[in-house]
């Protein structure tokens, strides 16, 4: 085939010549051995055809190179900015701000895999893909690097479910080309296909004009270039799984030239088979609803690769990217974090994307970067819009119907605890699995078969589609699934104790019921929930949180269910229910904090919140910081909280008090006491007096040294204490400094101390405190034993008028080696004695022993 004006044979043989206008299209026998004459454009030349023509080689290279340069120029200007789905007219962010490399694996995964990837979630789910990009992952400049045998791809499908960067990461590969900065060296010519732009082509055309159709070159300027070196040529064609194929695309006959006409699809296939372009590479993107389908028309030898989404380090990236500022950068990124459903779902783009959006709304309005994201139902259900709206074009059915059906699949799974659906009973509820993209499809080895099976993205989409088709059906038909689901518990006999089977259903079915996801549902889709079933439900949590025993890990689920509907009057009127929250035992996610955080700000106030034993890390402590406020009575046991912690937590609790009256216990659980001087905390808080008792580590001090310490003080003046000054020489064990630093507590009232044994330095120290602190009225000192030094420091004195010290303890009668061991009060040679110091002297009291020892 030839673009000429004129051809002919220059040797003494019959001459075969043609003419043609300038430009137009010829075709002419199969000739060999031939010199070209005229301004001639060889698209195909037969083996032993010459050419020879006043224009050199080197200048048609020259041309060429030209013409590739400016269209390099074209790409970089077109593809360095991206439109997102809420851009305004006009507007746009650079590709540079957005895309982080996702993490791509060259590999099939099995079964086992697959179920791990779909269920885990947390940091469980970051350690599966941290195993993961440690064995097979790649970077986008290694897809056509030889496989372990040695063999190089002419082809490469690159899978991903939808929303997981696929458009994106081709958008990368084309500007990075065209920038010199991927595969320069490998491919003179890249040319970008969108499948979606393909269906939309009409009539019959020709590869080159397909091609002109995406790169506004005209179809004489790509025939060109493509002239040139085929095999450095490489094909991106994006969104197989949308192209348009019909039966008889595998009966069509074959369209091998550049210049052949046939329908968009059908060209497509041909280049796709090899049939057109032969030496050229491919590129293809699908969903794996049709990776089965695109590996039957691909031509070898081709490879596989398939987006995973984010790492959790490229999860980070992105949102530093967002949000530029290191600021914004972490509070948003903390924010996200500390919530294990959310962070889990941001290893999918656009889920990241929405997250990114909605907090930067609340930046943007200078709120607090929590109440954008209310709910994580929320981020989901503008997911499922968002996909809904920009990846189901074409749907043969209604959004209502294909929701539906999602949500039997769903159910179905839920209830037979399946993630991994078989390929019956997918086609059995939903009509068209291919062209949903909620769903994914799987190719798994069985013997000599292959067997195919689907899921949805994750799990707890999973979970969101059977709450969504629950709370869409009718309200007859609603009520009686709730019902069955909650029923599935109510013969169990810890029912009152742990959170039903399928918790997470029934949390996504609460924050379906919220305001905005309500709104959001009915203006995107038409979708209502019945209000019959919004009353319903919360008939039924409030029967439930008054049914619930205190102490249990149900109390967290009810707690999650009042914080995905996240109306607040109703969980003001719910709390009111519960006179203590008790979760004693229970691993306390950092979820379950931002929970209970939410429902105890609602509150006014709550009488009483224990959380022992539950894994209170420091991180979770200060989540819930702002909700200490809110009850009457604390008892925390935090996980090896530094002196720094627990300064910050005695700082919140005295400075931001709301209530006239609070007792709080904190008894932090230790596993190192190196670094640290508090054991335990208790904090008193009353309307006139207010104290705080610092109990340090008893296993790691040595003798005469402090092990607790009371103070009482007006409660205006708790807002005065330096916290960390104070336990850092508590940590010190400086007795002189210590003693100095309580000297400027000029309201101190009481004081009582506990030490291992009463000795001359410490009879010193308590009198010095009692002379020295003019508001000081009482001291009392508690000692294991009073040794006879100290006693007698005592005897020679007396204390300002109006001002009284206690010392008990043990004294040993022995002549030597005299008791100083705790155990060892209970021998026959000690004694109890009671000392009263006042103004008046010294007097000493024997105390009768007991009997019984504690």
């Amino acid at each position: 085939m030839f673009r000429s004006k004129d051809i002919s044979r220059s040797h003494a043989v019959p001459n075969v010549s043609a003419a043609a206008q300038s430009g137009s299209h010829i075709t002419a026998p199969a000739l060999t051995n031939n010199t070209i004459t005229g301004n001639v454009h060889i698209i195909h030349n037969a083996p032993g055809f010459t050419w020879n023509h006043p224009h050199s080689e080197k200048s048609q290279t020259s041309a060429t190179k030209s013409l590739v340069s400016k269209y390099k120029t074209r790409i970089c200007s077109e593809y360095q900015y991206v439109t997102e789905y809420n851009s305004l007219p006009g507007e746009h962010v650079l590709l540079s701000e957005r895309f982080t490399q996702p993490l791509i694996l060259r590999r099939h995964r099995g079964q086992k895999e697959r179920e791990e990837e779909i269920c885990s979630s947390g940091e469980r789910f970051q350690q599966v893909l941290r195993s993961r990009s440690s064995e097979d992952s790649v970077h986008l400049n290694s897809l056509f690097d030889p496989d372990g045998h040695g063999i190089s791809p002419s082809s490469v499908i690159l899978q991903g479910n939808s929303g997981n960067g696929k458009t994106f990461t081709v958008q990368k590969i084309m500007m990075d080309w065209a920038s010199g900065d991927l595969y320069k060296e490998r491919f003179d010519i890249v040319f970008h296909l969108k499948c979606k732009e393909i269906n939309r082509i009409p009539g019959k055309n020709s590869l080159v004009e397909i091609l002109s159709y995406s790169c506004s070159l005209t179809p004489d300027q790509i025939s060109q270039m493509l002239q040139h070196s085929p095999e450095k040529v490489l094909f991106i064609i994006d969104g197989f799984d949308e192209l348009k194929l019909t039966q008889d695309i595998y009966h069509t006959s074959p369209n091998t030239d550049l210049l052949q006409k046939a329908s968009s699809v059908a060209i497509l296939c041909d280049l796709l088979r090899g049939r057109i372009m032969r030496e050229s590479f491919l590129l293809v993107t699908s969903r794996s609803t049709a990776t089965d389908t695109l590996s039957n028309l691909l031509k070898g030898p081709h490879s596989y690769s398939e987006i995973i989404g984010f790492s959790e380090r490229g999860v980070e990236e992105y949102f530093q990217k967002f949000f530029q500022t290191e600021e914004l950068f972490r509070k948003a990124y903390t924010f996200v974090k500390t919530n294990e459903t959310l962070f889990t779902a941001c290893s999918i783009p656009v889920v990241c994307w929405i997250i990114c959006t909605t907090i930067q709304e609340r930046f943007t309005i200078g709120a607090d970067v929590t109440s954008g994201l209310e709910t994580t139902t929320s981020i989901y259900a503008d997911f499922v819009c968002t996909l809904l709206e920009h990846h189901c074009q074409g749907l043969s059915q209604s959004v209502l119907t294909l929701l539906r059906s999602l949500g039997k699949l769903a159910e179905r799974g839920i209830l037979e605890q399946q993630v991994l659906l078989d390929e019956k009973t997918v086609y059995g509820m939903v009509s068209d699995p291919a062209c949903s993209p909620f769903l994914c499809k799987f190719l798994f080895k069985r013997r000599i078969h292959q067997e195919t099976m689907f899921s949805f993205i994750h799990l707890s989409f999973q979970e969101f589609f059977t709450a969504l088709y629950y709370v869409l059906l009718d309200e007859a038909q609603s009520k009686r699934k709730f019902r069955q689901l909650f029923s599935i518990d109510a013969d169990q006999g810890d029912f009152a104790y742990s959170p039903p089977r399928f918790a997470a259903v029934v949390q996504f079915a609460f924050g379906l019921l919220n305001k905005y996801v309500r709104r959001t549902l009915r203006k995107k889709h038409g979708l209502i929930v019945h209000p019959n079933t919004q009353a319903y439900l919360k008939n039924w949590i409030l029967k439930d949180i008054q049914h619930v025993f205190p102490r249990s890990n149900r109390v967290t689920f009810c707690l999650h269910c009042l914080y995905e509907l996240h109306e607040d009057d109703f969980v003001r009127e719910a709390m009111k229910a519960w006179k203590t929250i008790d979760a004693y035992g229970a691993v306390l996610r950092r979820t379950d904090c931002w929970a209970l955080l939410y429902c105890s700000q609602c509150c006014q106030c709550i009488k009483e919140l224990l959380l022992v034993d539950c894994k209170l890390t420091s991180e979770k402590l200060f989540m819930i910081l702002p909700a200490l406020l809110k009850f009457k009575k604390l008892w925390l046991t935090p996980e090896d909280p530094s002196d720094s912690d627990l300064a910050e937590l005695m700082c919140a609790l005295t400075r931001g008090q709301t209530l006239s009256t609070q007792l709080v216990d904190v008894n932090p659980r230790r596993t190192n006491f190196e670094n640290s001087s508090v054991d335990s905390l208790n904090l008193s808080i009353s309307e006139e007096l207010s104290s705080i008792c610092i109990g340090t580590p008893f296993c790691q001090v040595p003798a005469a040294s402090l092990r607790s310490l009371r103070l009482t003080f007006p409660h205006t003046k708790l807002i005065n204490i330096d916290w960390t000054k104070l336990f850092q020489l508590i940590h010190q064990k400086d007795s002189d400094a210590l003693l100095h630093f309580l000297y400027s507590f000029s309201k101190l009232k009481k004081m009582k101390m506990k030490v291992d044994s009463l000795s001359k330095m410490w009879s010193v120290w308590a009198l010095q405190i009692i002379q020295n602190c003019s508001s000081l009225t009482e001291l009392e000192v508690d000692a294991d034993f009073l040794l006879e030094d100290g006693i007698k420091i005592l005897q020679r004195s007396h204390t300002r008028p109006a001002c009284i010290m206690i010392f008990h303890g043990f004294i040993c009668n022995k002549q030597s080696r005299k008791c100083t061991n705790y155990k060892d009060r209970q021998l026959s040679c000690n004694q109890e004695l009671k000392i009263l110091l006042n103004s008046q002297g010294f007097s000493m009291e024997t105390l009768r022993k007991p009997l019984f020892w504690n």
